[in-house]
């Protein structure tokens, strides 16, 4: 689903926007600011139809953004408890306005998750062979992954929907408690295995472009290739911290502090790589963006 514009003066836009509160829904509004796109925020629940449709009302965007949903706190294992909450906003809330946005002619930049995969014997870690956008997931460890796997095959079905898959996003704020380097640098130990991620600097400026080209589908919306909790860790001493430290365990030892398995994987990018070829490799990316930036240590 695209719109070619022949050369024309790019269409005015105006972003409807759901996650006021989110990472990522905040980022989204820094960036419309920045690009001087004209956005607003969503004030309805995901769940409840009329308010969507007043909101749309009031508005009147040109696409729609969801970044909001239910990932738990302080992670993933809330949604374990919380199962009823879950689907609610996880589930029936994006199908709610996914149907919402299509009644009305409006693509929706759905921000997903990759966390729906494992490495399995046709996808080994290391081998470099990553879970293509057409792939059934394979990962039901954690309650929020299935709701999220669900959604995503319901999801299939509106051709106005561009889902993209994100995983363990950082950002350049290593202050945000929700920034996986952030994360990792706080636990007493980590796990050591190589992960697609997602740097939302270089990413989320992608993802408006997308909204302006009209593209839908499933999307792997990380960088390409891996990087390992080990290689970030050692970054950030190099470039943040030369003091710091940290422990390794393994994933037996992890499974005894959490409630709810992990999900490790590679995603294949060579479709958004396509699309955007100036997509830059996990670990440059990591450092354009994230670790210079932050630089502490003399180079």
């Amino acid at each position: 689903m695209g719109v070619a514009t022949n050369g024309a003066a790019e269409p005015a836009l105006k972003f409807l926007i759901y996650g006021r509160t989110g990472w990522i829904g905040g980022l989204l509004g820094q960036l419309c600011t920045a690009q001087g796109i004209p956005f607003v925020y969503g004030a309805g629940r995901l769940e409840n139809r009329a308010q969507l449709e007043a909101d749309i009302d009031a508005a009147a965007p040109t696409h729609v953004f969801n970044a909001a949903g239910v990932t738990g706190r302080p992670n993933v294992d809330w949604c374990e408890t919380h199962r009823a909450e879950t689907i609610r906003a996880n589930v029936v809330g994006t199908l709610t306005l996914a149907d919402v946005c299509r009644g009305r002619g409006l693509v929706l930049i759905n921000y997903a998750t990759g966390c729906i995969f494992e490495y399995d014997e046709g996808h080994q870690l290391g081998s470099g062979v990553g879970f293509k956008e057409e792939d059934t997931p394979n990962f039901v460890g954690s309650f929020y992954s299935k709701t999220k796997a669900m959604v995503e095959e319901l999801l299939k079905n509106y051709e106005n929907v561009c889902t993209l898959r994100v995983r363990m996003p950082i950002s350049s704020d290593l202050s945000n408690p929700r920034n996986f380097i952030t994360k990792i640098t706080r636990y007493d130990k980590v796990v050591n295995i190589p992960n697609s991620m997602t740097i939302l600097d270089e990413l989320l400026p992608i993802s408006i472009e997308m909204a302006k080209r009209n593209l839908t589908g499933i999307w792997n919306f990380t960088n390409p290739g891996v990087v390992s909790h080990n290689e970030i860790l050692e970054m950030y001493r190099d470039y943040i911290d030369p003091s710091f430290s940290w422990k390794n365990f393994n994933l037996e030892e992890q499974a005894k502090v959490i409630v709810a398995p992990r999900s490790n994987n590679e995603l294949d990018t060579a479709k958004l790589k396509g699309e955007f070829p100036e997509l830059m490799s996990i670990k440059e990316s990591l450092i354009k963006y994230v670790f210079e930036p932050n630089r502490k240590t003399k180079a």
